[in-house]
C-alpha cells in the first residue's frame, strides 16, 4: 500500500505539467481556511449557485481545475476573489479522472487544511449544518483526533421526465430536483482499502436494472484534514493510507457521516450525456454514460412509489443514510 500511495503522488508530480495557472489567489490562504478542490468541464450554468451554497457554509477558496472548458466557466471563476484556477487540455481519463490533478493541487496547497473535494453537482450536507457552519463540524473533528469524514452520494431527481423543467443560472436545484431513494442500497466492504462500497438508488434502478453491480459506487469521502502524503485513489471513493478509509463502527455503534446531495439530474443532464459519450473520457469507455444515453432514449421518469421528497439532514438520519454520531 506504500509503494501504491508513492505511484500515486509520483503520477501527481508528473501530471502537474499539464497545468497551467490562470489565477492565482492562493496567497490568500489563511491557516484555518477550508479549502474546496473541484474539475470541471462546461458547467457554467451551476456555478454561481454552488460557490454561494459552499461560500454559506463556510468554504474560504476554492481551487478549480478546468478542464478545456468552453462554455465560459473559466472567464466566470476569473472574476472571483476566492478562487484559483488551473488550466488544462489534457485526456480526463488518462488523468484517472482528474485524480491526478487534484492530488497534486491538494499536496501543494492544502497540506494542513481541512479540504472539502467534490464535483460541480454535489452538496455536501453534515449533521446540524442547517444551524453550525462547517468549521463546527472540523472542529469537532480536531478535537475528536479524526482525519476523514464520509459522506453517501445519494442521486436527486424530478418528479417526472428529467428534461421537463428548465434550471436556471443560480437557481437552487433541489427546487426541481426533490427526490431521492429511501432505501433499494447495497454495502460491502472492500477487503484491500477497508472502504465500504454502496450501490444502488434510481441509477442502479433504472439505467443498470440488468446489473445493478455495475452501477456507480456511491461512498465518498469528500472532506479530509489533507496531509501532504495523503492520496487518493479512485475519485474520492477511497485513499491512501488507507486508514482515513475507516469511517465506519466495526464494533456496534455509529460514526458520524453525512451525505453528498447529487444534483446530476436536471434538464442539463442529456446534452452533458451526449457530450461524454462522444468524449469517452469516464470509467470504462464511458460505459456508464452509455447507459444514461440509452435510456434516455425511452424518456425515463425516475420518480417510483418509493421516491421520497426530500426535507432536511434529520430525515436523512430518520432514514440510515447518515448519522451525527456522538457530535451532540
Amino acid at each position: 500500500m506504500r509503494l501504491r500511495r508513492k505511484r500515486a503522488l509520483w503520477r501527481a508530480f508528473q501530471a502537474r505539467r499539464e497545468l497551467s495557472l490562470v489565477q492565482d489567489n492562493t496567497p490568500r490562504i489563511r491557516p484555518d481556511d477550508i479549502l474546496l478542490v473541484c474539475t470541471l468541464r462546461n458547467e457554467r450554468i451551476r456555478l454561481p449557485y454552488f460557490l454561494k451554497y459552499y461560500r454559506d457554509m463556510g468554504v474560504r477558496h476554492f481551487l478549480f481545475v478546468d478542464n478545456d472548458s468552453d462554455d465560459g466557466s473559466r472567464e466566470y471563476l476569473l472574476e472571483q476573489e476566492d478562487v484559483s484556477i488551473w488550466h488544462t487540455a489534457g485526456s480526463y481519463r488518462k488523468s484517472l479522472f482528474g485524480v491526478h490533478w487534484m492530488n497534486w493541487i491538494a499536496r501543494k496547497y492544502c497540506h494542513g487544511h481541512w479540504t472539502l473535494t467534490v464535483d460541480v453537482d454535489e452538496f455536501f450536507v453534515f449533521p446540524f449544518c442547517d444551524t453550525r457552519p462547517i468549521q463546527a463540524l472540523t472542529d469537532w473533528l480536531d478535537n475528536s483526533g479524526l482525519k476523514s469524514f464520509s459522506a453517501m452520494l445519494i442521486d436527486m431527481y424530478p418528479k417526472g421526465p428529467i428534461d421537463a423543467q428548465f434550471y436556471r443560472e443560480g437557481q437552487n436545484p433541489f427546487e426541481i430536483a426533490e427526490w431521492f431513494d429511501s432505501g433499494n442500497y447495497m454495502i460491502s466492504t472492500n477487503p484491500e482499502y477497508y472502504n465500504l462500497w454502496i450501490q444502488g438508488g434510481p441509477r442502479a434502478r433504472v439505467f443498470f436494472k440488468d446489473d445493478p453491480y455495475s452501477a456507480p459506487s456511491l461512498n465518498k469521502i469528500p472532506l479530509v484534514k489533507w496531509h501532504r502524503n495523503y492520496a487518493y485513489m479512485h475519485s474520492t471513493h477511497m485513499l491512501l493510507p488507507r486508514g482515513l478509509n475507516l469511517v465506519y463502527e466495526t464494533e456496534g455503534g455509529e460514526k458520524a457521516s453525512g451525505a453528498l446531495l447529487h444534483a446530476k439530474f436536471l434538464n442539463t443532464f442529456v446534452e452533458k450525456t451526449r457530450e461524454e459519450v462522444e468524449r469517452k473520457q469516464h470509467y470504462a469507455g464511458s460505459r456508464e454514460y452509455l447507459a444514461y444515453h440509452n435510456r434516455l432514449e425511452d424518456d425515463p421518469d425516475l420518480w417510483c412509489n418509493w421516491s421520497e421528497k426530500y426535507i432536511n439532514w434529520r430525515q436523512l438520519e430518520i432514514l440510515g443514510l447518515m448519522s451525527k454520531g456522538n457530535w451532540a
